[in-house]
């Protein structure tokens, strides 16, 4: 697949997880990359491999969850390649923690800033030169923007708001030929689940996950790479996401019985 060979490529949260193996996977069809997290030093080691497959990379460390920062980013992106062609707001955050045990409650406002906040301010300071290149707009949600999870309930907020904004986003950017995709993935490996939030605010350390039982970033990356290039408006990565609308319709307590099943079976 060549789809991205010589376009230019925001890509958020690129430091590790799905955002590393998009940044690697781009890189072998030599697309330009600005590389993007908190992580200088993992976006440096990132964009040397990014190089010797081929690629030019910009590092640009950002906190996406700061709105001049994202502003800085899209202006080291123009200054640099002169235009953009596809932004793929990545970067998240997420928390392992039912609400009755959640001590600070500080942390639902930073997944909000960083998961649909940095994701609205990255997209409107781009929109210009996405609307010039009749570009693409991926924002990584999760199927935890279509359905309730229990320990989830910060993150599952603001995955919800993205696809309301996104979606909105698309009907607005019809006219001027810029596509939005938005991607659900189910449980995939990541160093984001090392980072979940507990219920004293601070990081876990250690992934709570079974990660032997779920997708690789690989994979993941290789679905959302097919989905960006034909433009469409929604990937979900796994057979239960597909079948999670329809049962929402039908059987609503079934879906939250399976939410609870999917993070018991996955301690």
């Amino acid at each position: 697949m060549t789809a991205f060979s010589g376009q230019v490529v925001v890509l958020t949260g690129a430091s590790e997880g799905i955002g590393r193996a998009l940044a690697l996977s781009l890189a072998e069809q030599r697309a330009s990359l600005v590389l993007a997290s908190r992580n200088r030093e993992r976006l440096e080691d990132l964009a040397k491999l990014c190089r010797d497959r081929g690629a030019e990379a910009l590092v640009v460390a950002t906190d996406v969850g700061e709105e001049a920062q994202c502003g800085a980013l899209v202006d080291a992106t123009l200054e640099r390649f002169g235009r953009l062609d596809v932004l793929i707001n990545n970067a998240g955050a997420t928390m392992w923690s039912r609400l009755d045990e959640l001590s600070d409650v500080g942390v639902l406002e930073t997944l909000m800033r960083v998961n649909y906040l940095g994701a609205a301010w990255l997209t409107r300071r781009a929109l210009p030169a996405l609307k010039a290149s009749h570009g693409r707009i991926v924002a990584i949600s999760s199927l935890a923007g279509l359905a309730g999870v229990p320990t989830r309930t910060g993150y599952a907020a603001s995955k919800h708001a993205m696809f309301g904004f996104f979606d909105s986003l698309r009907i607005e950017l019809r006219p001027h030929g810029v596509s939005v995709t938005i991607v659900a993935p189910d449980f995939v490996v990541s160093e984001i689940h090392r980072r979940a939030v507990g219920p004293d605010g601070r990081p876990l350390g250690e992934t709570p996950m079974d990660e032997s039982r779920i997708m690789s970033s690989e994979e993941c990356a290789r679905l959302i790479l097919r989905a960006t290039a034909n433009r469409r408006r929604l990937a979900i990565t796994s057979a239960r996401g597909h079948l999670l609308g329809w049962l929402k319709l039908v059987a609503p307590g079934l879906v939250d019985r399976l939410a609870a099943r999917a993070i018991r079976e996955r301690r």
